[in-house]
């Protein structure tokens, strides 16, 4: 699925990620976990394109898209969610959802599927996305990349600043919509229990490199904060 071998990356002349592999299967969850500035975003943001490649390589489906845009990197099949529960906010949840699936083919069957994952938001449709609490305005975030049907799912910190029950949920979804086949994640994640339990392999990034790296599962616990600890 997903390969970035050795990838150096970075801001300018300040070098960020320093010769990073990570390999993402398919049909699986792969956690990115580190502390706050250990490069997890700037690893996301290199993976789909926002960020040139200094140098290493990455490959999707076998294939490089190094020198990929990021619009192509979506035409192949990459989502990114980013970090912020970001959505347009003065559109309603309706229209957040309509603005991704105008030209689709099965554009209002892909926003009954999506809200089929997150039954919350379907009494929100009329509602300003803007008015939405954060934990339903990440799900919209992830609802509306859903509808890109992509084959790889990049997600930054999906659990960030929201209530507990939604955080169930969101990860709920994501082990649903791995184990049904087809999709991949590639997420990062500050919440160490809720990123084992999805995750089939986990990274842990200190300073823009991997210090530690294995299965995912609740066996894991240790072992990662034993290495954050570091």
């Amino acid at each position: 699925m997903l390969e970035l071998i050795d990838v150096h990356s970075g801001y300018g002349r300040t070098e960020v990620i320093h010769g990073v592999s990570v390999t993402v299967p398919d049909d699986s969850v792969v956690a990115i976990m580190g502390h706050n500035g250990a490069g997890k975003t700037t690893l996301l943001r290199t993976a789909v394109g926002l960020i040139a490649t200094k140098s290493g390589r990455i490959a999707f489906d076998g294939e490089p898209i190094t020198k990929l845009s990021p619009s192509r990197r979506v035409k192949r099949g990459i989502a990114y969610v980013p970090q912020g529960q970001q959505s347009f906010p003065q559109l309603s949840t309706a229209e957040n959802l309509q603005v991704v699936a105008d030209g689709r083919k099965r554009g209002k069957a892909l926003i009954d599927e999506s809200l089929d994952l997150f039954p919350a938001l379907r009494e929100l449709l009329s509602r300003k996305a803007g008015l939405l609490s954060g934990g339903q305005r990440q799900q919209l975030a992830i609802a509306r990349a859903l509808i890109t049907e992509p084959r790889l799912l990049i997600l930054d910190e999906p659990t960030e600043g929201i209530q507990p029950s939604v955080v169930a949920e969101i990860e709920r979804t994501i082990i649903e919509l791995t184990t049904r086949g087809g999709l991949s994640v590639l997420l990062v994640e500050q919440h160490i229990g809720f990123a084992l339990q999805a995750a089939q392999r986990y990274y842990v990034l200190q300073s823009g490199r991997v210090t530690s790296t294995g299965d995912g599962g609740a066996r894991a616990e240790t072992e990662v904060r034993s290495a954050m600890a570091i």
